[in-house]
């Protein structure tokens, strides 16, 4: 099994930046795609960013494309996000996804491993 832990969620203002970060530990996979997800009460997980297994192509939710930075760190077994200009309409909770594929999009429906998610909230 593979476990993920997201961090770096917190309290932001519109227009700031945060980082956050997920470490995957256990019997990792030599080639998986890695993603994040958002949710908020009421609405299904949706799609934010995804990153191939070798770093060299990168997929973007719409609504954060040139705001959101994906990137990973293998020797690190880590995926980060950077977010910045960040909007209140991006506060969710926002969870790290593996699946064991070659794939750079990664799909919610594919996901072999979530993390437990970390809260950003976004004030105006």
């Amino acid at each position: 099994q593979v476990q993920l832990v997201e961090s770096g969620g917190g309290l932001v203002q519109a227009g700031g930046s945060l980082r956050l970060s997920c470490v995957a530990s256990g019997r990792t996979f030599s080639r998986y795609a890695m993603g994040w997800f958002r949710q908020t009460p009421g609405k299904e997980r949706e799609f934010v960013a995804s990153i191939r297994w070798s770093g060299d192509s990168t997929y973007y939710a719409d609504s954060v494309k040139g705001r959101f930075t994906i990137s990973r760190d293998n020797a690190k077994n880590t995926m980060y996000l950077q977010m910045n200009s960040l909007k209140p309409e991006d506060t969710a909770v926002y969870y790290c996804a593996v699946e064991n594929s070659e794939v750079a999009r990664v799909t919610a429906g594919r996901v072999d491993y979530w993390g437990k998610g970390t809260l950003v909230t976004v004030s105006s």
